[in-house]
């Protein structure tokens, strides 16, 4: 059995507001430095192995918090990485809500691919194939897994086994963890969303 906490980047400038994407220059604001050392002190009790990251600025820096309380290097996966919005990255949410195709893409996430980006299914297999990976090389362990909300989400929806087009109905939040028990058999998902300022 290996135990993964899936863990989503402290909040950005771009939360709420930004389609973000896999742009550079999203770092940690003032408050999302200050959720992630909040969280790396809740977590630093657990018996952590390992710390994989996205490698998008704003997951190693969350990433990194965490580790350095374990005396761990996190170690970057291109695999965790944001969704691919293709043409949608950089614009606000208002712009956004003007586009039909965005509202295709919110009711029927399953198979509305982003403008020249993925499709969540993508997502969704390069997400349960590098986890798959990383449950196989520690077996027995706890590792952190620092990602993004959407990845995040399909990767839930997957253990879960709800459909894609559900992904929406749960909230995955900045600096919140989920845990997942993986064995060869299966998966089981003991808690999702959890944040610090939930648990104070």
């Amino acid at each position: 059995m290996t135990t993964f906490l899936l863990i989503r980047h402290g909040e950005t400038d771009a939360v709420g507001k930004t389609m973000a994407g896999r742009s550079p220059g999203w770092p940690l604001n003032a408050r999302g430095k200050e959720q992630v050392l909040r969280l790396a002190a809740r977590l630093s009790t657990l018996p952590l192995r390992a710390v994989y990251t996205s490698p998008l600025e704003r997951t190693v820096e969350t990433a990194e918090t965490i580790a350095h309380r374990h005396g761990l290097e996190p170690q970057r996966r291109s695999e965790l990485i944001e969704m691919d919005v293709g043409q949608w990255e950089g614009l606000s949410f208002d712009e956004l809500a003007e586009l039909p195709e965005w509202q295709r893409f919110n009711n029927l996430r399953s198979t509305t691919r982003c403008p020249g980006g993925e499709v969540i299914i993508e997502t969704q297999a390069r997400m349960i194939t590098v986890l798959d990976e990383l449950r196989q090389a520690h077996p027995g362990e706890a590792i952190a897994i620092v990602s993004h909300a959407d990845p995040l989400r399909a990767a839930l929806a997957c253990f879960l086994g709800i459909p894609l087009d559900f992904m929406l109905r749960f909230e995955i939040s900045p600096a919140s963890f989920s845990v997942v028990e993986s064995h060869d058999s299966g998966s089981h998902v003991l808690c999702m969303n959890a944040t610090v300022e939930a648990l104070s």
